[in-house]
């Protein structure tokens, strides 16, 4: 089992008013899984990403990542976690803009244990997205459609258990976005975890698996009946 988590909760305490974001949420995502977490805004599924992410603690209830208790560890122990374990994209890219997409994708290495030929292995991510001849661009010298690609490639370089995608269509245009989608669908198939985060029906009928969730539980939980997807437009073939 790559995750589980049993009775969840997270409670936020502003000037002693308590509000409860996740009210005891329970699921398994095996590894090689490619799971939608789907809910519209306010429903808890950005505090779970933040959790799933280890950027953020659960107030109450079990998390476990590879069976390790990640509610025993400490802020360290967790970034450490976090650098090896998870792979992050996000709606906004997060890349940094006067720097070249290939030092983009190389920051996660700077922070790992293994910091050898950070050049190659960032080369070969971005040549599986599709972007080796952009490695001296600047990131703010490229499409919305390449820098997600290239949040894509920094999200792979450690070799991650887990890729975690918070709205990455969000930003783009139906191409753009079918092609980003189609790219963790290949990811997915040659063995990687993937989790999407997103309130789009589009976006998330990419994955095998949906979990909805509302108003901080979980009201769904099912696998997704497969609908081709035409490559280029991003429309639904009939």
């Amino acid at each position: 089992m790559l995750i589980h988590i049993k009775n969840l909760k997270k409670d936020y305490d502003t000037e002693g008013v308590i509000t409860k974001v996740l009210r005891g949420v329970s699921f398994d995502i095996e590894e090689g899984e490619f799971v939608s977490i789907m809910g519209p805004s306010g429903s808890g599924k950005s505090t779970l990403m933040h959790i799933l992410g280890l950027l953020d603690r659960s107030s109450s209830g079990t998390y476990n990542l590879h069976g390790k208790n990640v509610n025993s560890l400490d802020d360290e122990e967790l970034a450490v976690l976090r650098n090896r374990e998870i792979g992050f994209v996000f709606q906004a890219f997060n890349l940094l803009p006067r720097t070249t997409v290939l030092d983009n994708v190389k920051l996660p290495l700077i922070y790992s244990a293994s910091k050898k030929n950070m050049n190659e292995r960032a080369q070969k991510v971005l040549e599986s997205v599709g972007l080796g001849h952009r490695l001296e661009f600047l990131s703010n010298q490229i499409s919305g459609g390449e820098k997600q690609r290239v949040a894509i490639a920094r999200a792979l370089v450690n070799n991650p258990s887990v890729i975690l995608a918070d709205e990455p269509t969000g930003n783009l245009d139906s191409k753009s976005g079918n092609q980003v989608m189609e790219i963790l669908q290949r990811l997915n198939k040659e063995g990687k975890t993937i989790i999407v985060v997103t309130h789009e029906i589009f976006t998330a009928e990419h994955a095998s698996r949906i979990i909805k969730i509302h108003d901080g539980e979980i009201v769904a939980d099912g696998a997704v009946k497969k609908r081709r997807f035409a490559s280029q437009e991003g429309e639904l073939l009939k």
